[in-house]
């Protein structure tokens, strides 16, 4: 039976009152019932100690927030095999909102601390709850066409890399957005992989595990990059799909070395900024500079992703800014001046293969009239708008945007021993 509710009238509360409320919002009501009304003369006076102290003295402490305790008890009692504890924490945190991507690190963690038996036990058991839970993750199999392989260029600066895929089908390389890395595009990576496409996307120079030489960088050096990227893999001529700056790098590649694209996608990007622009990346640089990434991060990251979808995804805002402010501030500021500097649209007309130019109807950086603009000066190219999309497509509508990817892929003609 259930207890009476309080007296609305009575606002009096001990630290049993407080425990019990923090230990209702960590562990959930029936847990906590069976806790507390199911009491004994034998255990009462237990379950008041634990209540006082642990849940109001220990919980209701500021020092942490309440996500990072749940994490630090899955690690805890993954260490001392405590695994009904275990099982009980982490079905708490899963409802409670903990992302599963911070479990899933806190697992791996506990991998090196508490030992690979141990991390194996906790991962089946979270497996468990997740299937309960209706949250079963999707399949990942490790088999050598599907699964990421790591790899770095023997050249120099040394790139970061992750292959995957392998088959007949029409080889495709990623080239991410200044400030993020080659993994802004797994999702998409992914699905064409299992399509039969060998598939390479990297860290460019300056960002995620890839070298950060000094700069300021240069287009071209971003260019040549991308180039020998190619010629190490073995497997051009290439599509080449290119976001922001990297979209910057597949009209340069285009250009100065036709011979190693298939075709291209343009995504979210600009071949020219104007005048005006040029005082705001000098303000981003000044203030970068001055101030580290934390100075631009949120900024950026509104520019990247539209407010509705911040508002509806804030896990996902949250893991992008997180990335903004790890990026390294000179390589960062480097990477800049290369960007600022972009000055292809008068030399456009040259560009000779099949191209897909995609921009954001949302997109407040690189504009649909800049997406446009590229299209309308390279023969036979086609322009794409997507209506709920700012800057990161693969981040925001990454169904539309593969579907966009699947149909470009489909119209490039196959070679042939003719040709």
């Amino acid at each position: 039976m259930r207890p009476e509710p309080p007296d609305p009238a009575d606002q009096r509360s001990d630290d049993f009152d407080r425990g019990l409320a923090n230990r209702r919002a960590m562990l959930g009501e029936d847990w906590v019932q069976r806790s507390t009304a199911g009491a004994t003369a034998f255990n009462a006076e237990f379950q008041d100690f634990i209540t006082r102290y642990a849940w109001h003295e220990i919980w209701g402490r500021p020092g942490l927030d309440k996500p990072t305790r749940r994490l630090l008890v899955l690690g805890m009692t993954m260490g001392l095999a405590r695994w009904e504890e275990f099982e009980l924490h982490c079905r708490a945190a899963i409802r409670g909102g903990v992302p599963l991507e911070k479990i899933r690190e806190t697992l791996l963690q506990g991998a090196i601390y508490c030992g690979v038996p141990a991390a194996n036990t906790a991962f089946k058991i979270t497996g468990e709850i997740l299937k309960a839970e209706g949250l079963a993750p999707l399949p990942q199999p490790l088999t050598r066409p599907q699964r990421p392989r790591p790899q770095q260029t023997f050249s120099q600066p040394q790139l970061a890399l992750m292959l995957q895929g392998e088959g007949q089908g029409l080889p495709v390389l990623f080239s991410h957005a200044l400030g993020l890395d080659l993994h802004l595009w797994d999702g998409v990576a992914a699905e064409l992989a299992a399509a039969g496409h060998p598939t390479l996307r990297y860290d460019q120079r300056g960002h995620g595990e890839s070298a950060r030489p000094a700069g300021p960088y240069s287009l071209e050096q971003l260019v040549d990059d991308a180039a020998r990227l190619i010629r190490e893999w073995g497997r051009g001529p290439v599509l080449f799909v290119g976001l922001s700056m990297g979209g910057m790098v597949g009209q340069g590649l285009a250009l100065a070395h036709p011979e190693l694209l298939r075709g291209l996608v343009l995504a979210h990007t600009t071949a020219q900024y104007p005048e005006a622009a040029q005082t705001a990346w000098a303000q981003r640089i000044a203030a970068v500079e001055a101030g580290g990434m934390a100075a631009v991060a949120p900024m950026v990251t509104e520019r990247y992703l539209h407010a509705e979808f911040r508002a509806g995804e804030p896990e996902a805002a949250q893991a992008l800014q997180a990335q903004l402010l790890r990026q390294d501030p000179a390589a960062y500021v480097a990477a800049c001046h290369a960007v600022r500097g972009v000055d292809y649209l008068a030399r456009l007309a040259a560009v000779r293969c099949p191209t897909l130019v995609i921009a954001g109807a949302l997109d407040q950086g690189a504009t649909p009239a800049m997406g446009r603009a590229i299209a309308e000066r390279i023969p036979g190219a086609r322009f794409e708008q997507l209506a709920g999309a700012s800057h990161l497509s693969p981040l925001e509508q990454p169904d539309e945007l593969l579907l966009l990817l699947r149909r470009f892929i489909g119209s490039i003609k196959p070679v042939t021993a003719s040709t």
